[in-house]
């Protein structure tokens, strides 16, 4: 009686190697933050596309200067034409999610091309500004605010 291992086997025969062109990025995608603020930036390279949140950029923040704040990177790097981006923020405000699209910008930049890193860390891009709003603590009105102290 023939057991399993005295079984036919049959060798898998070797792979040809195709030669793989390097593989192109359709994308970068990054995490910004600031604050209570998150947003989800993607930049694609000759893509003229501006989108946060499904809207152009120019309905979502109207103020010139939250547009200004989020294009910033590719205008200290003189890049402005050569990429498209998409964002996806929640939470925080207006001015905090504008500076966290600013800040996934500037990490994908970083990603994109390493050199980067240095002139966009020295304007102050790549930090990430933790300030969030303290908690209640119980027995308290707000997070210091004591209730009001009465003599009798």
């Amino acid at each position: 009686m023939p057991t399993k291992t005295a079984a036919k086997k049959t060798a898998k025969k070797p792979v040809a190697a195709k030669e793989k062109a390097p593989k192109v990025l359709k994308y970068i995608e990054e995490v910004g933050r600031r604050k209570t603020a998150t947003a989800r930036v993607r930049i694609m390279s000759g893509a003229k596309e501006t989108l946060v949140n499904g809207k152009p950029l120019e309905k979502y923040f109207p103020a010139k200067e939250l547009q200004s704040v989020v294009v910033s990177p590719f205008v200290k790097l003189d890049v402005l034409g050569k990429f498209g981006f998409t964002a996806v923020v929640k939470g925080g405000g207006i001015t905090a999610q504008a500076e966290a699209v600013r800040h996934g910008i500037s990490k994908a930049l970083t990603i994109q091309d390493p050199k980067n890193r240095e002139y966009l860390k020295t304007t102050g891009y790549l930090t990430r500004d933790p300030r969030m709003r303290e908690r209640k603590k119980f027995g308290l009105k707000r997070a210091r605010r004591a209730p009001q102290w009465a003599k009798r």
